[in-house]
């Protein structure tokens, strides 16, 4: 399902300066690694709120055949499938780390049968034969392709008659600490989402779109639109300290170059695991963003 977005850049840094390829398939695991834990705790701590999206969809009937583009490791895949008890999926995505991870869980929930993995590049200029779907869902992914129109008038082209696309996007990356947290250094999340915003601006110039004239403009007719609101507490829900230390971890990366010294030294403190000032300790955190969707026909 959704990214917490802060992988771009650090990919993207990677090859502007020209480091071999054994570094880039090094930092490409590793990070592809600290992904997938984000993707699945962002899927275990946001399950109730992906449910109510998927019981939202305006079908006319139950989907057969699904298509999840961008897959990751699997939270909309494994959504869809609870809701859609007679459906396949056919889970797309270009990391062969996601896609496994995304198998073995099929394998050990016994859906093994319901999915089909392909790694495919949704920029590529073919796709590979993904069938007729009823239902293609896309979860904080179009943002990140280079041309993201093409890949939707694609979209359209794969949807059977009375198909369904279901997009989904995060209004940016979710916050965690209260505004006056830490105590030394107030307003150092909003800070770091700065630095992120000023990243994203330059390397995924489509994350906060206005989708729906992009949908119109591929020959899609939008048919619904939703914004659920997350505000979920560290009191609610066991996983959400563990959330926000993978998430913020990853943040880190892509902003330290651009952060104060001694806002990098508060963060750092967060993210000490095994500190006393963890995140992963503070009875305050919450989970608050919101997931906009939009359906759309042919």
């Amino acid at each position: 399902m959704s990214h917490p977005h802060t992988h771009t850049h650090t990919h993207a840094h990677a090859h502007q300066h020209g480091q071999h390829d054994q570094h880039r398939h090094q930092h490409s695991a590793e990070d592809d690694a600290a992904l997938a834990e984000v993707l699945d705790l962002d899927a275990e701590v946001l399950a109730e709120h992906l449910a109510a999206i998927t019981d939202w969809l305006p079908l006319e009937r139950a989907p057969q055949r699904i298509v999840d583009l961008g897959a990751g490791t699997g939270a909309g895949t494994f959504a869809l499938l609870r809701r859609f008890p007679e459906a396949r999926v056919t889970a797309v995505d270009a990391s062969p780390g996601h896609l496994l991870r995304l198998r073995e869980k099929a394998r050990a929930l016994g859906l093994d049968g319901r999915v089909t993995t392909v790694q495919a590049d949704l920029d590529a200029a073919d796709w590979p034969d993904l069938g007729t779907p009823d239902l293609v869902w896309a979860s904080a992914s179009v943002h990140h392709l280079a041309d993201p129109g093409q890949a939707l008038r694609r979209v359209r082209g794969l949807l059977a008659p009375d198909g369904l696309l279901a997009l989904v996007e995060l209004a940016g990356f979710p916050r965690f600490l209260p505004p006056d947290a830490p105590v030394e250094r107030p307003g150092l999340e909003e800070r770091c989402h700065a630095a992120t915003d000023h990243l994203h601006a330059e390397h995924v110039p489509h994350r906060g779109a206005d989708w729906g004239p992009v949908l119109t403009a591929a020959g899609l007719t939008v048919t619904g639109e939703r914004t659920v609101a997350v505000d979920i507490a560290a009191t609610e829900h066991p996983s959400v300290g563990r959330y926000a230390l993978a998430a913020l971890r990853r943040m880190r990366t892509a902003v330290a170059e651009l952060l104060d010294p001694a806002d990098l030294a508060a963060l750092d403190r967060l993210l000490d695991a095994d500190g006393p000032d963890s995140v992963a300790l503070r009875p305050d955190l919450a989970v608050r963003t919101e997931r906009q969707v939009w359906a759309a026909r042919r």
